[in-house]
């Protein structure tokens, strides 16, 4: 499977087998975490791996669902050690959290598991409820597991944009 191939196989899962994924593939899509790029390779990121059924109950009331995966990542950005531009002090822990995240939903792509973005959460709660420390922003909530069968892609899956109304050369 080429690169293209495994970024266009890639889809957002919202139904989920409840088997559970097994300990040799989370870690290669955690590797894949460790092998993402980074600014100044700081490497800022932070996961929580949630895996047992309490905490996994907990994403009830605080996010609209996890839609019964096994298990849950939370990537979170450190932005006490992440690369600061110094033009204007943006602090890149944010953009590097979310490539990582991006390494993970292919990854588990190519292991044939699924996931999907939530990044419609209360992050004080969250925090609050998983004692995630204060320098940690998370990013997303990353619903991991085998793909139900009845699990499908959604109808704007295949939505998209012309390449002409996106990339630009030379100019805007």
């Amino acid at each position: 499977m080429t690169f293209l191939d495994l970024a266009r196989a890639r889809y957002s899962v919202r139904a989920f087998d409840p088997r559970p994924v097994e300990t040799d593939k989370l870690e290669l899509i955690l590797q894949a975490v460790q092998a993402a790029p980074s600014a100044c390779n700081y490497q800022p990121v932070r996961i929580l791996v949630l895996q047992k059924p309490a905490d996994l109950k907990k994403f009830s009331y605080m996010s609209r669902s996890i839609f019964g995966a096994p298990l849950a990542l939370i990537v979170c950005a450190d932005t006490s050690v992440a690369w600061v531009r110094g033009f204007d002090k943006l602090n890149h822990a944010g953009a590097d959290a979310c490539i990582a995240a991006t390494h993970i939903m292919l990854a588990a792509t190519e292991l044939g598991l699924g996931t999907t973005w939530i990044g419609n959460f209360n992050p004080e709660l969250l925090c609050k409820e998983f004692e995630i420390p204060e320098q940690f922003a998370p990013i997303c909530i990353l619903p991991l597991g085998y793909p139900a069968s009845s699990a499908t892609p959604s109808d704007r899956h295949e939505n998209r944009k012309p390449l002409e109304e996106t990339i630009f050369y030379d100019h805007f």
